[in-house]
């Protein structure tokens, strides 16, 4: 769908002074910088909801904008960064800051991001029990191995008292700054996309929600605990190069995302809250 344009640089003419090249310079950079904008975005996405978003938007109101979205899908959490990062992509749309902020420290990312634009809460789902309150003495229970994420299925637990963590460690808590645990709860770390299929094998298990949305799980009526959407700091959004932080056509996306037609769109698709606005 994208043909990718090369530009390649013309030999300087020999009878140009440094100063009239220096005084160019600028310029020139600037009109080679909108060339290639040409309002083509090849964006990465998880599947679901980021993906079906980014249709919508690209179906109903990306070309009255005068941009068009080239949508390339992932399955994990490392490669849409990795692939930003080389150039392969000019944005990605599936991450959360605090995910975002531990991905540039940890790789030296020179990325940037917009506002977020919609939340996925996680749940806790189980195949044997109907409420967190009834998960039996020393359940096995299914946590994601992303740090990021982490003390988001341990706030689960603490919510419902079943659970404490030293406050110290804040937003950065992991299975390591568990203080009490009075249920003897086994607590199992897994790549995020298997949780789902880890639900035979344990008691249950905390998912993501587009993990959770791609196997037909409902986050707001079929888990057995869900975290709260109102003032929640893990809303997605649209991460690009830093470098094109000025350019035009990731403006006008992130304008799309964050419209009254998106939220619209998002609250009608998924009317039980499964997928919540983040503006």
């Amino acid at each position: 769908m994208l043909n990718r344009k090369h530009l390649f640089a013309l030999p300087a003419v020999a009878a140009l002074t440094f100063g009239l090249a220096a005084c160019g310079s600028d310029t020139d950079a600037k009109a080679d910088s909108d060339a290639e904008d040409d309002g083509v975005i090849r964006i990465g996405a998880s599947v679901t909801p980021h993906a079906e978003i980014l249709e919508f938007v690209n179906d109903n109101l990306a070309e009255d904008a005068g941009i068009e979205l080239d949508i390339e899908t992932y399955d994990d959490y490392v490669l849409p960064n990795r692939a930003l990062d080389e150039g392969d992509l000019d944005a990605n749309f599936y991450q959360h800051l605090p995910f975002f902020e531990e991905q540039v420290e940890d790789h030296g990312f020179e990325f940037d991001h917009f506002d977020g634009v919609h939340i996925e809460p996680f749940a806790l789902y189980s195949n044997d029990h109907d409420s967190i309150e009834a998960l039996p003495e020393g359940a096995t229970i299914g946590v994601t191995n992303d740090p990021a994420n982490q003390v988001r299925a341990l706030d689960l637990f603490v919510d419902a008292g079943l659970l404490e963590i030293d406050e110290d460690a804040g937003a950065d808590a992991s299975l390591l700054d568990i203080t009490d645990n009075p249920n003897d709860f086994d607590f199992v770390e897994l790549d995020p996309e298997q949780l789902v299929h880890s639900l035979d094998d344990t008691d249950a298990s905390v998912i993501n929600g587009n993990f959770a949305l791609e196997a037909d799980l409902n986050p707001a009526t079929d888990s057995i605990a869900i975290e709260d959407g109102e003032g929640n700091p893990f809303s997605n959004f649209v991460v690009f190069r830093s470098e094109d932080s000025d350019r035009e056509s990731l403006q006008t996306l992130d304008e799309l995302l964050r419209s009254d037609d998106v939220r619209d769109f998002i609250e009608e698709t998924w009317d039980d809250g499964e997928v919540i606005p983040a503006f």
